[in-house]
């Protein structure tokens, strides 16, 4: 009589242990990444200012996740702490740009400044217009030379000076002078002809 022998199963080998895994990390470096990205561009990078705030609360959490064992990829998490504080940086130093930009403006254009206006020529009855771009006053000069010395402000504190001939011709030049220093001056002759100065 053959003597069986009990069948034993074949022991499994146990089945490997899936990586924790770690979306907030993940999600704090991608954050962090387009943050960075958009942070230099003017304007544009006012959006960047929640993606760098977040991707570096996202990171911060993945990498405590990491520490304590719940996730993995820690380069990913250490790596979007970096991206986001660096996006951070950027926007902050842009706020520091923008508002001496603001002040240096500002500064600008309540700045008064020497602006002489001048014409000479040949011309007679021409019309003058001059002074601030917002606020031109209008004069019929008989004859010339003429000029006039006034204080401006503004962006354009030279203003403009637009000088007219009448139906008599003749030739008329017109400057502008702001602080001493000449910054238009243009020729026009004939009948009706026009010279226009633009200052800055």
């Amino acid at each position: 009589m053959t003597q069986q022998t009990p069948y034993t199963p074949a022991p499994q080998a146990p089945a490997a242990a899936l990586p924790p895994r770690n979306g907030i990390g993940v999600t704090g470096f991608v954050l962090g990444l387009v943050g960075l990205v958009f942070s230099p561009i003017p304007f544009i990078g006012v959006i960047a200012w929640p993606l760098v705030i977040l991707g570096l609360i996202f990171s911060i959490i993945g990498l405590m996740r990491v520490k304590s064992g719940k996730a993995s990829n820690k380069g990913l998490s250490i790596t979007g702490i970096a991206l986001s504080a660096l996006g951070l940086v950027v926007c902050v130093v842009w706020i520091f740009v923008f508002n001496a930009a603001v002040d240096e403006v500002n500064t600008e254009l309540n700045r008064t400044a020497k602006v002489s206006y001048e014409v000479t020529g040949d011309a007679a009855n021409v019309e003058v217009i001059y002074g601030e771009v917002l606020n031109p006053v209008t004069e019929t000069i008989p004859a010339l030379p003429w000029n006039k010395d006034v204080e401006n402000k503004g962006v354009y504190k030279g203003g403009t000076l637009t000088v007219t001939t009448g139906e008599t011709g003749g030739s008329v030049t017109c400057k502008i002078t702001v602080d001493g220093a000449v910054v238009s001056t243009k020729t026009a002759s004939g009948e009706f002809a026009m010279a226009a100065c633009t200052g800055v």
